[in-house]
């Protein structure tokens, strides 16, 4: 029987209940975060940033592992119930800060070497949170976050699959990934109606596969996808065709050794940088 920790209680002390607007659902099962805590592979002489601390059920788990917790939220209830919680705890840095525009430079710095990012991320901020740390791929050693199992499949779908996607390719380029722990909708308070994933992510010196012009890369796999259900040719020509005419797509399609006629998710990352790498050139 699964452990769970009597979060109704602790809210209560604060007079709080979650915030369905803000997608509140606090995990409550203590196997699930002690199997984050172990996929996280925190050494002792490493700092963990963690993300959404919540309720800090999390954060003291983390802190038994690492050599420094900084504990982000921006939730001003939460915030002060997590001061109140580990007050004295100089382990423990209670910071307020939106973790989708963290400056892990300065994190970094202050930490004096590569955190480790953990966090239980919910799913209308998953998106971004994830593009912002790639940026900052170099300044940390790797994270480990709790997701909907939908954006997990994502993340994680190969080329073909009806998941995958400019989240994929983007991720995939950079990044090696892997889908480590499952939680059911119990494994949270309140449950949801979804099930959820945490994914681990390893972040490489340089991308695997270089392109000609980064923003060119993300522009055309973005367009590529701007219309999924159209086929390559005309998906890129409506993301392209007010600064390119028809015959260069052409041109950088045949270029690229890519079926015009084919659809974008049947395209591997290769593909994709060859035919970026094509509409890099002067038209």
């Amino acid at each position: 029987m699964a452990r769970r920790l009597n979060i109704k209680a602790l809210l209560g002390k604060y007079g709080l209940k979650p915030k369905y607007s803000w997608s509140q659902n606090f995990l409550v099962d203590e196997d699930v975060m002690e199997a984050i805590v172990d996929s996280a592979s925190i050494r002792p002489d490493q700092s963990v940033i963690e993300l959404g601390s919540g309720l800090g059920a999390l954060t003291a788990m983390l802190a038994h592992r690492a050599k420094r917790v900084i504990a982000v939220e921006k939730d001003r209830d939460l915030l002060g119930l997590l001061r109140q919680e580990f007050a004295g705890d100089a382990q423990v840095e209670i910071m307020d800060a939106n973790a989708a525009k963290l400056d892990y430079a300065a994190l970094a710095e202050r930490l004096g070497s590569p955190p480790v990012v953990v966090g239980n991320l919910p799913y209308h901020m998953a998106t971004p949170i994830l593009f912002h740390l790639l940026e900052a791929k170099h300044l940390v050693s790797h994270w480990v976050f709790m997701v909907q199992k939908e954006m997990a499949d994502r993340m994680l779908s190969p080329p073909g699959s009806r998941d995958y996607g400019v989240v994929s390719i983007l991720l995939q380029r950079d990044l090696v990934m892997e889908r480590l722990v499952e939680a059911p909708p119990e494994a949270f308070y309140p449950s949801p109606k979804v099930h959820s994933t945490v994914v681990g992510f390893w972040p490489s010196d340089q991308p695997r596969l270089p392109v000609k012009d980064e923003r060119m890369f993300q522009r055309v796999v973005r367009g590529s996808f701007g219309q999924r259900r159209k086929k390559l040719r005309n998906s890129l020509i409506a993301a392209f065709g007010a600064t390119h005419d028809k015959e260069h797509i052409d041109q950088c399609i045949s270029w690229a050794e890519v079926d015009p006629n084919t659809r974008p998710e049947q395209l591997s990352l290769v593909q994709f940088i060859r035919l970026a790498d094509a509409f890099s050139q002067e038209p």
